[in-house]
C-alpha cells in the first residue's frame, strides 16, 4: 500500500483533511488558517498596494509568529514568509546570503559557543547542585543563584546556562517526587503524574514547586543580568559588537555605564521580592525536602569515580581557557567555541559522533529561525522600511535619541523577540554612520541603546528572552506549575525595575 493509498483509511477524512492536518502539525486550527491567509494575502497587497505597504505588513506577520511562538515554532511560518518574500521579489535569494555572511561571527557563536558549553554541564551541574543543598538561606540562595547565573552568562550563553538550571531542577524534583509517591524501590517513576502522591507528602510537594518556581525564575533573570554585559551573552550582542567594531573588553566597557547599574538593581530587586514575597517569591524549602535531597547527594557524590572527578577538573581548567580567550579576543568568539568542543571531548574521552551530535540539538534550532530573520532583514533593507523611523530618531535633539531607541527596542523585544529587533535597528543607525549623518561618538551611544534596549526590558515576556522561552516550553514548566501567565507576573517587578534604572542610565550616564 502506497502513501496515496493510505490516506483514503484515516477515519472521516481525505487527501484534503490529512493535508491540513499536516500543515504545521500541532498547532491550532485558527492559527494554521491565520499562517494561510497571511500567504494569500501577501501577493495582493503588493499588486494592488507597493513592496513599502506589503514589506510592513510582512514585518507584523512575522513579528506575529514570533509572539504565538508556544503555539508553534517561529521556524516554519517564519520561513514560509521568507521564501514568498523572495518570490514575490521583495529581496533576492543573493541579499539574504550577504546578510548571512556579513553575519556569520553570530552564527558560528551559536553554532559552536553553546556546543561547547553543552560538554561542560557537569561542572555547571556540581555547581548548582552544591549551591542548593548547603546554603539554608532562601534569599542568600536566590542571590547566589541569581548571581551565578549571572556570571555564566556573560561568559557561556544564557540558553545553556538555563538548560542547567532546568537540568537540576528537574533532578531535585524526581527525586523528591519519587520519595513523595513512595517509590523509591521502583527505578522506572513517572514524576509528572502526582496520583500515587502520598497525602500527607501534598503539602511539602506544593511547596517545593513553589521554592523551584522562584529560583529557576531568580536564574532565568540573572541569565538576561549577565547575557547583556557581554559580547557572548546573548546572540545580538555579538551581531551589535560586529557593527561597532568592539572586541570583548570593548564591548563590556562600554555597556558597563547601563549594565553595572542594572545587574545592582536586579540583585536588590531579587533581596527585596524574597523579604517580601511578593508576585510569587518567598516560598521556603521544606526540611523534609532538604533531608531527602541531601541524602541523595552524598549517594551520588560516594558513586562519583576518578574517572568523573577528572572529568570535573578538565572542564574547570577548559572554563578558565575559555574565559582568557574571549578577554584577549585570541579569535572569532565562534571559533573559541570549536576549541572548546575539541579540548572537552579530546580529554573527557567524548568520541563518538552520536555522542558529539546532541551538543548540537539546542542551538541549531535557533540559527536555523536566525537565517530567516536575515531574510526578513534583507526585505527591510531591499525596500527601505525602517528610513522613515530612523529619521525621526535622528531628527529629534542629540540627547533624547538614545532614550527613544531603547524604549523602542524594548516595547518591540517584550512582543517579538530581541535579536530580531536589536538586528533591525543596529542596521539602521549603522547605514546613517556610513551616510554621514551622525558621528561615530553618537553612533556608540545608539549602540548600546539597543543593545541594553533588547536585553533588559524583554525580561517582561517569554517571547523576548529565547532563555525564557527555552525555560517555558521545557520539560520543567509544567511540573512546577510555571505558566505563561504566572511567569509574565513574576518578571514584571524585575522588568519594572531593570527598564527605569536602564532607561536612567541610558539618558544621563551616557
Amino acid at each position: 500500500m502506497n502513501a496515496l493509498d493510505h490516506t483514503h483509511f484515516i477515519p472521516g477524512g481525505s487527501i484534503g483533511r490529512a493535508f491540513r492536518a499536516n500543515f504545521l502539525g500541532e498547532a491550532p486550527n485558527w492559527y494554521k488558517l491565520t499562517i494561510a491567509a497571511f500567504l494569500i494575502i501577501n501577493p495582493i497587497i503588493l499588486y494592488t498596494t507597493s513592496p513599502f505597504v506589503t514589506g510592513w505588513v510582512l514585518i507584523g506577520e512575522f513579528i506575529f509568529t514570533l509572539a504565538m511562538a508556544l503555539k508553534c515554532y517561529p521556524l516554519q511560518p517564519g520561513g514560509l514568509l521568507a521564501i514568498e518574500a523572495v518570490l514575490l521579489k521583495m529581496t533576492s535569494s543573493e541579499s539574504v546570503f550577504h546578510e548571512v555572511t556579513e553575519n556569520i561571527q553570530v552564527i558560528l557563536l551559536l553554532m559552536f559557543m553553546v556546543a561547547g558549553i553543552y560538554f561542560m554541564k557537569s561542572l555547571l551541574l556540581y555547581v548548582f547542585t552544591k549551591l542548593l543543598i548547603n546554603v539554608r538561606s532562601k534569599t542568600t540562595l536566590s542571590l547566589l543563584f541569581c548571581g551565578v547565573s549571572a556570571i555564566l552568562s556573560a561568559f557561556l550563553d544564557a540558553l545553556t546556562v538555563t538548560a542547567v538550571l532546568i537540568a537540576v531542577a528537574i533532578g531535585f524534583y524526581a527525586v523528591y517526587h519519587k520519595v513523595a509517591s513512595n517509590r523509591q524501590a521502583h527505578p522506572e517513576h513517572d514524576h509528572s503524574s502526582d496520583d500515587a502522591v502520598v497525602e500527607y507528602h501534598r503539602s511539602d510537594l506544593d511547596q517545593f514547586r513553589a521554592f523551584l518556581r522562584s529560583l529557576i525564575m531568580h536564574g532565568a533573570v540573572g541569565t538576561a543580568l549577565g547575557g547583556v554585559c557581554t559580547l557572548v551573552g546573548e546572540p545580538q550582542n555579538l551581531l551589535i559588537a560586529e557593527k561597532a567594531g568592539w572586541d570583548f573588553l570593548e564591548f563590556f566597557i562600554n555597556m558597563a555605564p547601563v549594565t553595572v547599574p542594572a545587574l545592582a538593581a536586579g540583585l536588590i530587586t531579587c533581596f527585596f521580592l524574597e523579604k517580601t514575597a511578593i508576585a510569587g517569591y518567598g516560598a521556603k524549602l521544606p526540611d523534609a525536602v532538604r533531608e531527602v535531597l541531601a541524602n541523595f547527594a552524598r549517594d551520588q557524590e560516594q558513586k562519583r569515580s576518578k574517572r568523573d572527578v577528572v572529568e570535573l577538573w578538565v572542564q574547570g581548567v577548559v572554563a578558565v581557557i575559555l574565559v582568557l580567550s574571549l578577554a584577549f579576543h585570541v579569535a572569532e568568539v565562534g571559533i573559541i567555541g570549536l576549541m572548546i568542543i575539541v579540548l572537552l571531548t579530546a580529554f573527557n574521552g567524548v568520541i563518538q559522533e552520536a555522542r558529539i551530535g546532541h551538543a548540537f540539538e539546542e542551538a541549531l534550532p535557533f540559527t536555523a529561525l536566525l537565517v530567516v530573520f536575515f531574510a526578513i532583514v534583507a526585505v527591510i533593507h531591499e525596500q527601505h522600511l525602517f528610513e522613515p523611523i530612523t529619521h525621526f530618531v535622528l531628527s529629534l535633539e542629540p540627547e533624547q535619541q538614545p532614550g527613544m531607541l531603547f524604549l523602542a527596542n524594548g516595547v518591540l523585544s517584550m512582543i517579538s523577540d530581541n535579536v530580531f529587533v536589536a538586528t533591525v535597528y543596529i542596521n539602521e543607525v549603522k547605514t546613517a554612520l556610513t551616510a554621514g549623518e551622525i558621528t561615530r561618538e553618537h553612533f556608540d551611544k545608539l549602540a548600546i541603546a539597543i543593545n541594553t534596549g533588547t536585553n533588559l526590558p524583554s525580561v517582561a515576556t517569554p517571547n523576548g528572552q529565547a532563555a525564557f522561552l527555552f525555560l517555558l516550553t521545557s520539560a520543567l514548566a509544567p511540573l512546577i506549575r510555571l505558566s505563561y501567565g504566572r511567569m509574565v507576573i513574576m518578571a514584571l517587578p524585575y522588568t519594572l525595575v531593570l527598564t527605569v534604572v536602564a532607561l536612567f542610565c541610558v539618558v544621563y550616564a551616557l
